[in-house]
């Protein structure tokens, strides 16, 4: 399956997916990943970034407004109008463009930093990714990015929960055998039975990745690794979204920060 494939995916998800996500029923995201990501990201004030895989703009907006000059990007032509009529309603001086990861239409050494919020786990060509995000960012800038933790996020996994339904465990098999392009059907769990029922849901392309493959890849397209993060919900939100409770037991998610060699 090859990024324009992935695209058209994208492009059928939008739409549900926008609706959901800004109705709040993305928990998982609002609650614990991007206030993780964002308490990590190094100050992006004055700096030129990129946001790869911006989907329908939420993200690319929290780090506009913490000061950075911000270019989205996203293969899906639905999210990217998404992006753009949330940027015309309230504007923060944010561009969008509908454009892959692998044909990033930029010139060299444009940008001080990059972000990737939850989207390079669903690229197939990861390595034409990673080259072409060490091409656009300027000499020490950095990549910061946020994935499904690769160790628990395996091809079989099973949250295991005691008789109060409280998780305790999590059983995960396949680790080794990485998914290319399987497609699993899936909707915010969050989201009310009548919206699940009502909206198409999701379709997503897997690509499962180990931990040594992220990392040598970053390593092999140049990137010298400089910091990670995997999120912990604070009790306030594990109060506010009880779903949140079994990362408390395992890593939901992995952040990772890596620079380019000034």
């Amino acid at each position: 399956m090859d990024h324009e494939e992935v695209g058209r995916y994208w492009d059928a998800n939008a739409e549900a997916w926008t609706r959901l996500a800004r109705a709040g029923y993305d928990v998982y995201r609002d609650g614990l990943n991007t206030p993780a990501f964002l308490d990590m990201l190094p100050e992006v004030n004055g700096l030129s970034g990129l946001d790869v895989g911006c989907g329908e703009g939420h993200n690319t907006r929290l780090v506009a407004e913490r000061g950075a000059r911000i270019t989205g990007i996203d293969i899906s032509g639905n999210f990217v109008r998404h992006a753009m009529e949330e940027e015309a309603s309230e504007p923060l001086g944010i561009r969008y463009e509908r454009a892959s990861a692998v044909e990033i239409p930029f010139e060299d050494a444009g940008f001080d930093f990059a972000v990737a919020f939850m989207s390079l786990m669903d690229m197939p060509d990861l390595e034409g990714v990673l080259a072409e995000v060490f091409r656009i960012l300027r000499p020490g800038g950095f990549l910061q990015f946020s994935i499904e933790h690769p160790c628990f996020t395996t091809p079989h996994r099973r949250t295991l929960r005691d008789e109060h339904g409280r998780a305790y465990a999590r059983e995960v098999g396949g680790y080794f055998r990485e998914k290319d392009g399987e497609v699993q059907e899936w909707i915010f769990s969050a989201a009310p039975p009548e919206e699940r029922e009502e909206l198409r849901h999701f379709r997503v392309p897997r690509f499962t990745r180990t931990l040594s493959r992220w990392l040598n890849l970053l390593i092999e397209a140049g990137f010298v690794l400089e910091r990670f993060g995997e999120p912990y919900p604070s009790d306030e939100a594990v109060r506010q979204h009880p779903g949140l409770e079994g990362a408390r037991v395992f890593a939901y998610f992995l952040h990772v920060r890596a620079r380019k060699p000034g």
